[in-house]
């Protein structure tokens, strides 16, 4: 906690919202609340874990969707200590004891981090048996133990450890000939006691789980699985003969996996990028996970080798490593999944008998609004750029990359544009994290084509989603573009839910040219007209939006959807429209530092999250209201309001002023806002809520409807 004695109560008697007060006395007035005004970015991340554990454990829900959520809390975590937690502990070693904005030294946030962690894995654990377990066995699936099979299951296990484990194991002693092994990230590892029968002598020995092998191996039978380091450990008697063997018990170490690349001393990012991933598998150890039977000595032998202390050890019944319950999810049940969804294609692209439609002839009519994964992403943005990489007319196509898929149509349709004699420029971020050795290759295939690669701007990550086209027309050169709020993806597009807009506005189109110029040139930012672009005009421009509505006081309204919000700036901005009266409705997603509810600061302020089948992963923004003293702005975009999207990240954010348009992502929020399926609301204590369900229908199966009906009254009118 912070070291400020004043309460809010006594901070909002002394510093209330007066009329007329500037700006700047009303951000003094905010600061005296202290730093306990802000949540801890840290322990907010691990809320939104709670709340993937609050799907994996909720019966309502098919059974296979509760394993995803609890493949994905696992997914989260890994994360969540190769960057976060190894970035503070980095700190600590620096000595830097800088606060948070919350008031937390590193050392602190780490402290309260372990016993967050603690409480959420020990709560991992009980679903995962209580539970998952549980009702998997009621449906026909099993989860078992290699003790648990019998005959024909044994000697079919044990044949197939012969012919396909055995062969690719390596047995690595410990003693003074055989220093302790380097352990990678994430590895999966059995440590196994080594005896001598002739002479007595002991042994630590470390054997890797191959991480081609799945994590569960499902029986040939099916329907029945048995963690893959359990067939290994019963048949170590292979891998050491003649010994006599004692415990084995598996473990995983954690790793730093933050990238410490010098942009400024590299001479070729690539080749610089490309070293640093092979260092990246054996960064400092961050945290170890044993299961709770680990001999005492032997979790010493693994910390004392590590350099860990008994702080870092996570110890659990459960398999360690439920990231690899997504072979469990993939099992073909439909019972047991949700009802499978298919993106339907935006009606206004399409022309008569479902043909596509020419999508730069319905631009220039009107723009286009598109919301993933109701609409299709295949039949809309990857349509668009595929029409640009096969249009005589097009000269030109300038796109960004951030994260892309393995069998990209948007790369292909670049490539067969480049190799048509078309000028074409990719930008692709290779510091995308995790997805760097992805982007290095897209780079070189689009390079070998003769498609004009850039990496980016030295010192910030190109996160803005934006495609550029440019068309011979009969008036001369006119530009068409796509600004969105997700990666070009078009298999995460079937599962995060995302807003974009295809257009051919003149200023808009004219902006993201601009911002294209300076990607790939050597220049200054432009003035935009229209475009928001970090680290240039997103935050004071959103700033401006909120103190415009802080002047309307009780008649604004500020309604935002978001995946974070961290900035303190901006928080402290959205207090002092809290404090002049306005209401302010916030959908956050994942990190959420501001607290609403809290007297005399943020009374006006509602705090929710939503968390369902799809990722909620849109940015959209609304000022105002049809009948307020500004009127209705609405803006989508790449970026959070984040610190790290406002001042680290070249981001494009684009209002939307089609009347229809405007309405529609207005009704997207109003019923964003009216979920109570799959709604979290935020508490002035900082806890999260889940809101009791009145209605069956949530917000994402509510716009599945309203998908399925606009293309219904589109073919009858055909």
């Amino acid at each position: 906690m912070s070291d400020t004695t004043t309460t809010f109560e006594e901070v909002g008697e002394m510093s209330g919202a007066e009329p007329g007060r500037s700006e700047t006395d009303e951000l003094i007035a905010i600061e005296q609340f202290g730093p306990q005004r802000f949540a801890n970015r840290e322990l907010s991340r691990l809320d939104f874990g709670a709340r993937l554990l609050d799907l994996a454990e909720d019966a309502s829900l098919p059974l296979l969707e509760r394993v995803k959520f609890m493949a994905i809390f696992s997914e989260l975590l890994d994360e969540f200590f190769q960057v976060r937690v190894a970035g503070l502990e980095d700190q600590v070693v620096g000595g830097v004891s800088t606060r948070s904005a919350d008031g937390l030294r590193p050392r602190e946030q780490l402290v309260a981090i372990r016993a967050r962690t603690t409480e959420l894995v020990r709560r991992q654990d009980r679903i995962y048996f209580e539970h998952l377990c549980t009702d998997l066995a009621r449906a026909g699936l099993y989860v078992l133990s290699y003790d648990e099979l019998e005959g024909p299951d044994r000697t079919a296990m044990r044949e197939f450890f012969e012919r396909d484990i055995y062969p690719i194991l390596t047995p690595l002693a410990v003693d003074p000939g055989h220093p302790f092994p380097m352990i990678s990230n994430l590895s999966l590892n059995l440590a196994v006691q080594v005896r001598d029968s002739a002479t007595a002598e002991e042994r630590i020995a470390r054997v890797k789980v191959p991480p081609i092998l799945p994590r569960f191996l499902e029986l040939a039978s099916g329907g029945r699985f048995v963690p893959v380091e359990q067939v290994i450990a019963a048949h170590l008697d292979t891998l050491f003969p003649g010994m006599v063997l004692g415990e084995a018990e598996t473990f995983r170490v954690t790793r730093n996996a933050d990238l410490t690349l010098e942009e400024e001393e590299a001479e070729d990012l690539l080749i610089a990028l490309e070293m640093e991933l092979r260092r990246r598998r054996f960064g400092r150890a961050v945290r170890l996970e044993v299961q709770h039977r680990m001999p005492e000595a032997m979790r010493e032998l693994l910390l004392r080798e590590l350099d860990l202390g008994p702080e870092a050890v996570d110890t659990v019944d459960a398999p360690i490593g439920l990231s690899g319950l997504w072979s469990i999810f993939a099992v073909d049940r439909a019972d047991l999944h949700a009802e499978p969804w298919t993106p339907i294609t935006p009606p206004r692209l399409l022309a008569g008998d479902n043909e596509s439609a020419d999508i730069f002839a319905v631009l220039r009519e009107r723009d286009v609004l598109l919301h993933h994964p109701y609409d299709s992403f295949s039949d809309s943005v990857e349509a668009f750029v595929a029409q640009a990489a096969s249009d005589p007319d097009v000269l030109g196509i300038k796109h960004t990359l951030y994260r892309t898929s393995g069998d990209s149509p948007i790369v292909a349709s670049l490539i067969r544009a480049a190799e048509s004699g078309k000028q074409v420029a990719a930008l692709v971020e290779l510091k995308a994290r995790f997805d760097e050795a992805a982007n290095i290759g897209w780079a070189k295939a689009l390079e070998d084509s003769g498609v004009h690669v850039v990496y980016g701007i030295m010192g910030y990550k190109t996160h803005s989603k934006t495609a550029l086209v440019l068309r011979r027309e009969a008036d001369g050169v006119r530009r068409y573009c796509h600004i969105g709020t997700g990666n070009y993806n078009s298999k995460t597009a079937r599962i995060y839910e995302d807003v974009g807009l295809l257009t051919a506005d003149e200023q808009i189109t004219s902006d993201v040219a601009s911002l294209f110029n300076f990607l790939t040139g050597f220049s200054h930012h432009a003035t935009y007209e229209r475009l928001l672009v970090s680290p240039v005009s997103m935050r004071p421009r959103i700033i401006e939006l909120i103190n415009e509505e802080r002047e309307a006081g009780p008649n604004g309204a500020i309604d935002i959807k978001v995946n974070g919000l961290t900035d303190p700036r901006v928080i402290d901005e959205l207090y002092a429209a809290s404090r002049a009266g306005v209401p302010i409705r916030l959908v956050v997603r994942g990190l959420c530092c501001l607290r609403p509810g809290i007297p005399e600061l943020s009374e006006t302020i509602h705090v929710c999250s939503i968390v369902g089948e799809f990722l909620e992963h849109s940015r959209i923004f609304s000022f105002g209201s049809e009948g307020g003293p500004n009127g209705r702005r609405v803006l989508i975009g790449s970026s959070d309001l984040m610190e790290r999207n406002l001042d680290r990240r070249i981001e494009a954010t684009t209002p939307v002023t089609d009347p229809q348009l405007v309405e529609q992502l207005v009704d997207v929020l109003e019923r964003n806002f009216a979920d109570d399926r799959f709604t979290w609301v935020l508490g002035p204590d900082q806890r999260w809520r889940r809101r009791e369900t009145v209605l069956s229908r949530g917000v994402q199966e509510e716009l599945k409807v309203l998908a399925t009906e606009r293309f219904r009254q589109w073919r009858e009118q055909e």
